[in-house]
């Protein structure tokens, strides 16, 4: 879920490399004489990202001489108006990276449904994906099928634990075992016990774990609801009332552009709750460290963090399309994303092997089988048409909230509300 942190700030929820242009590279089958058009595959990202990508499709078309593929790498501020602008003029990608706001492109009817195509393919998205699997689809219509995919893991300062006797976090720990261990881990004006729970991933981790959702089953708001009300108070009485989260104050304090992913390896935090990309920052910190899956509220609920892969409505090769897509998401092709460390592979066989579990480049001992087992735990987000306006409505909403002007997450949710109602009148 796939969420400044807009959508292309992190790679799909979403951690990109800003990238200068248009970079185009052509994999082309071996078969000789052969006249037809490659297939267009855009992506959006940075150098590490245009490597990976170029990696798989290179053993897809050494696996299918048939396929050709030109892979378009597109900067992610850009992406989205791109991609719509060769779809409206009917040369759309064949293939399409999506996230969080892939149902701003179904509800236009610039995706083709996939449901027949995997049937076909034999490609089930819950066997090979796990909760995932559903994650981009719109009226019950399948349109993306998963490619990276992290849960939301804990990130934790294993000397600091030690310090204090603390036990690693684990599945099992609730609401109330998290905010004894912050509290025994805050030492004041010096170091606090969590990074917070400001971001929308991550105190809608803690809403859905109280039962709430953000988007009801009708599809409309219910961020208003007592479920969302109990979470979003918890979290904000984890820096106003309980002092153990830095309050944006702090957070200046310690420096420009500073917030958990830099305070975590620079120990001024001793947990951190986050995605994947959080361990490129960690590979060479002199203290211990390692992963564990979130804490739960009356259940276990993550966010998730990735991105899938569509086929656009104008496509002309939409079978050859589809194969690549399901060779792209197979373990073959999977392992790649992990080998480089680009991010999490969705295929759940993948994020269980040893090449997930002991990957080349990670020189510490760190628990890799966290990834696996709170795929379990991933809620499946509200991916509605207005992702974009929803999420800056949110933003802007509760600003007052995170600053500590107001304190009763009733009134700023009931507020906020309001704003959404008036967004989302149709439902999703």
């Amino acid at each position: 879920m796939t969420l400044g942190r807009a959508q292309f700030s992190r790679r799909g929820f979403l951690g990109l490399g800003a990238a200068a242009g248009v970079i185009t590279l052509t994999a082309c089958g071996s078969s000789a004489g052969s006249s037809d058009k490659p297939l267009v595959m855009t992506v959006w990202g940075g150098d590490p990202d245009r490597k990976t990508y170029q990696a798989r499709i290179d053993l897809l078309v050494k696996k299918h001489p048939d396929l050709k593929v030109k892979l378009q790498l597109i900067p992610g501020d850009s992406y989205p108006q791109k991609v719509q602008t060769m779809i409206a003029g009917g040369n759309g990608p064949d293939i399409m990276q999506v996230a969080e706001s892939v149902n701003t492109y179904s509800s236009k009817n610039q995706l083709l449904e996939l449901d027949d195509l995997a049937q076909t393919a034999k490609l089930d998205p819950e066997q090979r994906f796990g909760p995932v699997g559903s994650l981009y689809t719109y009226q019950d219509k399948l349109y993306a099928i998963p490619d990276r995919s992290g849960a939301v893991t804990v990130f934790y300062n294993k000397d600091m634990f030690d310090k204090k006797g603390i036990k690693a976090p684990t599945a099992e720990w609730t609401w109330d075992d998290a905010l004894d261990a912050f509290k025994e881990l805050t030492v004041p004006g010096k170091v606090w016990g969590y990074s917070g729970a400001e971001w929308f991933p991550q105190w809608w981790s803690l809403a859905y774990q109280n039962g709430g959702t953000i988007i009801d089953a009708n599809g409309r708001p219910a961020v208003a609801s007592d479920e969302v009300v109990e979470a979003l108070q918890w979290a904000g009485d984890l820096v106003f009332k309980h002092k153990v989260v830095p309050s944006k104050a702090d957070y200046a304090d310690m420096g420009p552009d500073i917030g958990g992913d830099q305070a975590f390896p620079n120990q001024k935090v001793a947990t951190h709750a986050n995605g994947f990309w959080v361990m490129s920052g960690l590979t060479k910190v002199s203290f211990g460290w390692d992963i564990a899956p979130m804490w739960r509220g009356k259940k276990q609920a993550v966010s998730a963090f990735g991105s899938g892969l569509a086929i656009s409505r104008t496509s002309k090769q939409r079978d050859k399309a589809f194969k690549a897509i399901d060779f792209l998401t197979s373990t073959e092709s999977q392992a790649q994303i992990i080998a480089s460390g680009q991010d999490v592979p969705a295929n759940l066989e993948v994020q269980k092997s040893q090449a997930f579990l002991k990957p080349s480049w990670m020189k510490t001992d760190v628990d890799m089988g966290v990834f696996a087992e709170s795929s379990e735990f991933v809620f499946r987000a509200p991916f509605i048409p207005e992702w974009n306006e929803m999420i800056d409505t949110i933003s802007n909403g509760l600003a007052d909230f995170w600053l500590g002007k107001e304190r009763s997450a009733k009134k700023a949710l009931t507020a906020l509300q309001k704003d959404l109602e008036a967004l989302i009148k149709s439902g999703a």
